[in-house]
């Protein structure tokens, strides 16, 4: 940043020394003043503006490919799908922008760039808080919103005069100090030299010192935070604040077990409600609510809401809902009529009216490991070419489809696999496709026989789920606090004016007094010169209550 207006203790510039021969030769900078000119380089307001900048530009690609801490599932998606370019994109730490060694240093260069320019800046302006308005210039005719005036009668002198100006300075917020001197003739003159708007570098200092501040916070909120995400089913899916408990976890570096407070939140219904009246946007969401039963340790349980911008605030976290979409409950059993698996499986969204996709696994109990990629239709209805397809996203008339598939699931390989997809190519299909054989269609309270004599499969409900994600930041409310001085500071800053104002008054030898008024800005000020043709109006009806003669340069 630059230096502040009321900076005064620079010390004068030497101008270089020839040397024997009358040509100029510049001092050598060495270690120091190469150091102390790369240190007023990195503070300067330049230097800041420039890093803030790059910072915003760094954040660009973590919106442009998925980010391990939000969105795991989707990088591992992302080298699926880009098994070339992922790999290098994951060497310049394009999956972990925000914790990225060039992020980071951006970051802290910043940082440093902002307390470089605070520290010396509160310093000046504190010595120039303490510092008297400076003398009366010798010539206040070069200055702005001049005006001289003289009054009818001599009312007091000019002392007087000049501390009835004090006066009036003084209730309009000026700081004030008074000058006195008589010149050759013996004529007395006594000046007010007035300055007020020192808020103004007083919000500027504000201002960056909130920035400093927002940068400490997030830095430590980051580190001692956490975020994670949980899917719960309807009708009793209960999520408890236990690290196991989490589908998808991402600790900030200072994280440890205890930062979790235990809290359980059981989801009870939940309710979508859609437009079914308006043409051009049937079918769209108008609300969503989550109504759960929530109970902290040592407390009795209580019946909330959380709605898409209304988060449940509960143990130090807030919850926010995230997604929704079915969880269809499905029953397996085996030839003996033995339940093998019974869930109710979380299906993704693939468009706006839900048709949606979900996968089962069978590992055990049955003669062979089997799998079934499933599609559910909310509202199913049938296209020209046979196609299965959703044509509104509540659930008017159900159906879910499954192909099946036998060999094996890949579990048992050590290697982690996603719930929500199925990996085929150890596995042979036994319905749908090329097999001939028909895909498994069912309506909820429908059964049928599973292919091979495996078993039967049931399509026992249909129930909504709620995805959550639980946000930890204990310095969320010092952010709030540092963006409010930011902008606090921001607008004082621009709206209060810097000014100097000073009021001149000298004896003529007829008994009149001679008064002058001028202005200067420090700064932009298109208002100066109405101000001081308004001090110069309360002054003259302070002095007389007759108008006094009015004489404009």
């Amino acid at each position: 940043m630059s230096r502040p207006s009321d900076h005064f203790d620079s010390p004068a510039p030497q101008a270089p020394q020839p040397d024997d021969d009358g040509n100029i030769v510049q001092p050598k900078l060495g270690l120091v003043g190469w150091l102390r000119w790369f240190w007023r380089q990195l503070t300067s307001m330049r230097t800041a503006l420039f890093l803030l900048l790059l910072l915003a530009l760094a954040a660009v690609p973590g919106s442009l490919v998925p980010q391990r801490a939000a969105d795991p599932n989707g990088v591992t998606q992302y080298f699926t799908d880009n098994p070339s370019l992922a790999p290098i994109l994951d060497k310049f730490q394009a999956f972990d922008v925000y914790t990225s060694v060039w992020f980071s240093s951006i970051y802290l260069l910043l940082f440093i760039s902002l307390v470089g320019c605070v520290i010396p800046r509160a310093k000046h302006h504190f010595d120039a808080l303490r510092a008297k308005p400076p003398r009366t210039p010798a010539r206040l005719s070069r200055l702005a919103g001049f005006q001289k005036r003289t009054t009818a009668t001599n009312v007091g002198g000019a002392v007087a005069a000049v501390d009835s100006a004090r006066k009036l300075l003084r209730k309009s917020g000026y700081r004030v100090v008074v000058f006195s001197a008589a010149d050759k003739s013996g004529r007395e003159t006594a000046s007010v030299s007035a300055e007020r708007g020192y808020a103004r570098e007083t919000g500027n200092l504000v201002f960056h010192a909130a920035l400093v501040g927002i940068l400490i916070t997030v830095g430590v909120g980051g580190g001692f935070g956490y975020s994670g995400q949980r899917v719960v089913v309807e009708n009793g899916g209960v999520f408890v604040n236990t690290l196991a408990a989490y589908d998808s976890f991402n600790p900030g570096r200072f994280f440890t077990d205890n930062s979790l407070d235990p809290y359980s939140i059981k989801l009870d219904q939940f309710t979508a409600t859609y437009e079914t009246k308006a043409d051009g946007a049937f079918g769209q969401p108008i609300d969503y609510n989550a109504e759960v039963t929530t109970q902290e340790q040592g407390q009795t349980p209580q019946q909330s809401d959380i709605k898409v911008n209304s988060p449940l605030r509960i143990g130090g976290t807030d919850v926010y809902l995230l997604g929704n979409g079915y969880a269809p409950q499905i029953t397996v059993k085996d030839p003996t009529g033995k339940v093998v698996f019974t869930d109710s499986v979380p299906f993704l969204p693939q468009d706006a009216n839900l048709t949606s996709v979900g996968v089962v696994k069978i590992p055990d109990g049955l003669a062979a490991q089997i799998g079934m990629i499933g599609f559910f239709y909310p509202t199913q209805a049938t296209s020209t070419t046979g196609a299965f397809y959703s044509t509104y996203p509540d659930d008017d008339y159900p159906v879910l489809t499954l192909n099946v598939y036998d060999g094996d699931l890949g579990l048992n390989g050590g290697v982690p696999t996603s719930v929500y997809s199925l990996n085929t190519d150890k596995m042979t299909q036994l319905t749908g496709g090329t097999t001939g054989v028909d895909s498994i269609q069912l309506k909820p309270g429908d059964s049928q026989a599973l292919p091979g004599g495996l078993g039967t499969i049931s399509f026992d409900a249909v129930k909504r789920y709620a995805s959550l994600d639980i946000h930890h930041d204990p310095t969320q409310g010092w952010v709030l606090l540092f963006a409010a001085s930011a902008l606090a500071g921001l607008l004082i800053s621009l709206f209060i004016p810097r000014r100097r104002v000073w009021v001149k008054a000298t004896e003529n030898s007829d008994g009149t007094l001679s008064l002058e008024y001028a202005g200067l800005a420090r700064g932009e000020d298109p208002r100066l010169a109405a101000a001081v043709a308004e001090i110069a109006e309360r002054h003259s009806k302070v002095l007389s209550d007759v108008p006094a003669a009015d004489t404009n340069t």
